[in-house]
């Protein structure tokens, strides 16, 4: 796996350079850059969701460095579909130039234009639907309906100077969907007798042998634990998982029961999808939430969201009690997602905090409530057999995915040398059917905090930790200026660390001596005094307490 930062030659004409910016050994920020001939083409725009290690991150987006000083190079932004991975990071990269075109499906483009509005953005958009052809400059598009957990997904074959892509975007290969639109293997076998040149491949469930469940399987279990659920229902999905919603709404009606929204992301994209068709409301069923408390408990469902585990979303504060629906004893809460990886620690105690509270926690650990929408080995095998693509590069999955991936394609017969493991930032240029490793970039991640993109640093991030973790200690100390000698303090402060700061007594000498140490050596310097006082807090500290709190100090000079 490339992995020595440096930089690609420049690009040849008729050339195409292929760069994952985000997506490779990770689930989220996927995002691909295709360029030729001086035009680039960009192919989904996701976000990544923060782990415990990020505090205080609200979601992460690639790093738009590669394309950044070439935005007006772009072409467009094709998204494959509506999911936040795929979808989410388009705000901010139409922050940075706004008029670039947007082309996805009817429900994918809805989905972002009602997130683009939240931020005051008006897009330039162009539906399409599978079967279409497009030109984008010196790109030829094709769009080729593929099934997913969303509706309305697509694959999009580019085509240019330099030879056939085929990605896939997020695909598996249902043969009963819900709303009866299958992948569509008639076009990829066309594809694959006409000839594809660099095939980017889904590889979420690349280490799943055989293939993932139908879709419908889920329903009758979610029939049956509300059917026998004595009180109230909450099921927590994605919120754009308008499959899974559907569900739920058929169950509750059979079962006499109304169903509540809750979370604005869920009611936002649910309202879009009814809307547009895409999910069937059975009459009477959906009620507003605020009208949900006069309904009896044993005739209610919540769909809220909220299954990744996430601090802020409705399940955890329902778990934490932060919530006006209150869990109870005879409350049924189903889990209908699975785990995204990073996740399982946030998932598990949200399920120990709703258990706690007396409900019965219905998850895919203990019920079949859900299926992946991502394409299993024996599925991917059917693709490279049919495609007999001639270059191969996994995408959309962590490093263990993306090996598995390689490995089935070269069970197929795809030369080892045609399968190419990459990271974000890998550069790969195609010419007359060859794939070379041109490059690897330097790419980070890019959290937004609040209100602000890109200031909170890795190192940020490990000061928040050492807070959160070991505690914060801080030392004011006045000296005179011209001979160092302690005048005032050392005063010592404290928080997470210690409830009484009397256990400081015993450092506060060892403080003063080494400053007494240091002016005698002729340091006068403020910052190099308050070094001297960090190193002697933390040696005392270790010793002591077998503890790394940050230390703080301040040295005023009188």
């Amino acid at each position: 796996m490339p992995n020595d930062i440096h930089e690609p030659a420049p690009l040849a004409p008729g050339t195409l350079r292929v760069i994952p910016i985000g997506g490779l050994g990770e689930i989220g920020r996927n995002m691909t850059s295709f360029e030729i001939d001086g035009k680039i083409l960009i192919v989904d725009c996701g976000v990544l969701f923060p782990e415990e290690h990020q505090p205080g991150v609200d979601l992460i987006l690639p790093d738009f460095s590669p394309i950044r000083d070439r935005l007006d190079d772009i072409v467009g932004v094709v998204l494959t579909h509506g999911h936040e991975d795929h979808i989410g990071a388009v705000p901010y990269l139409l922050k940075l130039r706004a008029d670039i075109p947007l082309i996805g499906s009817g429900l994918t483009l809805a989905l972002v234009e009602a997130k683009l509005k939240e931020h005051r953005i008006q897009p330039y958009s162009l539906t399409v639907k599978e079967g279409q052809m497009e030109a984008l400059g010196p790109f030829d598009l094709e769009f080729v309906a593929v099934n997913h957990s969303i509706p309305d997904a697509l694959a999009v074959v580019i085509h240019s100077a330099a030879g056939t892509v085929l990605a896939t975007g997020d695909f598996k290969m249902d043969q009963l969907p819900l709303d009866g639109r299958l992948t569509d293997l008639r076009e990829f076998a066309r594809l694959g007798r006409s000839g594809v040149d660099l095939f980017l491949v889904d590889s979420t469930n690349a280490d799943v042998p055989g293939f993932t469940p139908l879709e419908r399987s889920i329903g009758p279990v979610l029939d049956q634990v509300i059917s026998k659920a004595p009180r109230r229902v909450i099921v927590a999905s994605f919120s754009s998982h308008v499959h899974r919603v559907q569900q739920v709404l058929d169950a509750a009606n059979a079962n006499g029961r109304r169903v509540a929204l809750l979370g604005r992301s869920m009611v936002r994209n649910m309202t879009i999808a009814a809307e547009l068709g895409y999910l069937k409301v059975p009459e009477g069923v959906l009620i507003d939430y605020k009208k949900a408390g006069d309904v009896p408990d044993d005739e209610i469902v919540y769909m809220s969201t909220g299954s990744q585990g996430e601090p802020m979303a409705v399940l955890s504060r329902m778990a934490n009690l932060d919530h006006q629906i209150e869990i109870g004893h005879g409350d049924t809460v189903i889990l209908a997602s699975s785990l995204i990886p990073g996740n399982e620690n946030a998932v598990y105690r949200v399920i120990d905090g709703l258990t706690k509270l007396g409900a019965h926690v219905v998850h895919k650990g203990n019920a079949k409530v859900h299926v992946s929408g991502h394409a299993a080995a024996g599925e991917l095998l059917y693709c490279y057999n049919i495609l007999k693509p001639r270059n191969v590069i996994p995408v959309h999955g962590e490093y263990r995915h993306l090996v598995a991936n390689a490995n089935l394609a070269i069970d197929t017969g795809i030369p080892e040398e045609n399968t190419f493991l990459g990271e974000d930032g890998t550069v790969f240029d195609l010419r007359d059917g060859t794939v070379t490793v041109a490059g690897q970039l330097d790419l980070g991640y890019v959290y937004v905090d609040g209100s602000t993109v890109g200031e909170i640093t890795d190192a940020d991030l490990k000061d928040r930790r050492i807070l959160g973790e070991e505690g914060f200690i801080s030392i004011i100390v006045v000296v005179e200026a011209s001979t160092g000698t302690v005048i005032v303090g050392p005063e010592i402060h404290a928080k997470g660390f210690a409830e009484d700061d009397a256990i400081f007594d015993s450092v506060k000498p060892k403080i003063v001596a080494a400053l007494a140490d240091a002016a005698h050596s002729g340091v006068r310097d403020t910052h190099a005094l308050s070094q001297v006082v960090r190193r002697t807090v933390g040696r005392w500290v270790n010793v002591s307490y077998r503890r790394r709190p940050m230390i703080v100090p301040l040295i005023i000079e009188a």
